[in-house]
């Protein structure tokens, strides 16, 4: 089946005249009957029932007429998309974010890419660090920010933005708000509210199990949840010290505790870049993240050039 089969006959089934259809498609009639009926041929039936002013559609016709014109506005906005993507009006860009990343972390990157490319469609994928790793691989997102990757592949290019600790945090009504530094046992009352997407479970369970946590303990997927639980006191969380910030929760020094993770933007070496994702690369690299500490957001961010 041609589409230029298609056309036609979709001319033919609006004016319900061959000859009309033509003069509408450009092409002389004799043309236009040849292609009609080679799909009637594809079809295995009539299509029309040719009468010199009464043509109509058969009972196939009919019931392919649906059919063969969602077919064709599909190929068209097949065809006009992609000559849209060749053109630059329409500029997509896939980021993977792991689940540790707060998005806020590149919004003003991202503001800044939409100003600068008025035809930007953004997709995030989420996932913890080795998913993101494999939508890398697979190319279903084409540059990524992450806590971590978990194991490399050769071809993941990465470079680190900031490196930041973890630190145990509470409500800002909680009782040991107040404090500045604590020792783990002020913890034994308090209910540990586990973050099961943290990209360093491994290294923060051994400290949180010999203070008697980690077994019996809430459990949430995402940092938001972590803010909704802490802020009635709800009990206490392990989290970088920015999503505490970016979450308003009270951030408190224990003795003894010393985890931190480096945060990287991500992309596969030797595929070629959009110029959204290559431009979000260079963003990112070169803003100032020496704030992160403090406030939870990168202190300035490089301009679209």
């Amino acid at each position: 089946m041609e589409m230029h089969q298609v056309r036609y006959f979709l001319a033919v089934a609006r004016v319900l005249n061959f000859t009309r259809a033509a003069e509408e498609c450009h092409v002389a009639q004799p043309l236009l009957t040849r292609a009609i009926k080679q799909l009637e041929m594809e079809l295995g039936g009539d299509l029309f029932r040719r009468e010199r002013n009464l043509t109509h559609l058969t009972n196939l016709g009919q019931r392919m007429l649906p059919m063969l014109q969602q077919c064709y506005e599909s190929a068209m906005t097949a065809k006009s998309l992609a000559q849209s993507l060749k053109s630059g009006t329409i500029a997509p860009l896939t980021i993977g974010l792991s689940l540790a990343v707060d998005i806020s972390l590149i919004v003003t990157f991202i503001t800044e890419l939409v100003r600068a490319l008025p035809g930007l469609e953004l997709h995030f994928l989420r996932g913890t660090g080795p998913e993101i790793a494999e939508f890398l691989k697979k190319g279903e997102v084409e540059v990524a920010v992450a806590g971590g990757l978990g194991e490399q592949w050769d071809r993941i290019e990465s470079w680190t933005l900031f490196t930041e600790p973890y630190v145990f945090a509470v409500g800002p009504k909680n009782k040991l708000a107040e404090s500045v530094a604590i020792e783990p046992e002020d913890f034994a009352k308090e209910r540990l509210v586990l973050r099961t997407h943290c990209e360093h479970l491994a290294e923060i369970l051994p400290f949180l199990e010999n203070m008697g946590h980690g077994k019996q303990a809430h459990t949430v997927s995402t940092d938001a949840d972590v803010g909704v639980l802490l802020k009635p006191n709800i009990g206490f969380a392990v989290l970088p010290r920015s999503s505490a910030k970016l979450l308003g929760l009270k951030e408190l020094e224990v003795y003894g505790f010393d985890v931190s993770r480096t945060v990287s933007v991500s992309t596969v070496a030797g595929r070629q870049r959009s110029t959204a994702a290559g431009t979000f690369i260079k963003m990112v690299r070169a803003a100032d993240w020496s704030q992160i500490d403090q406030v939870g957001m990168p202190a300035s961010a490089s301009k679209v050039a």
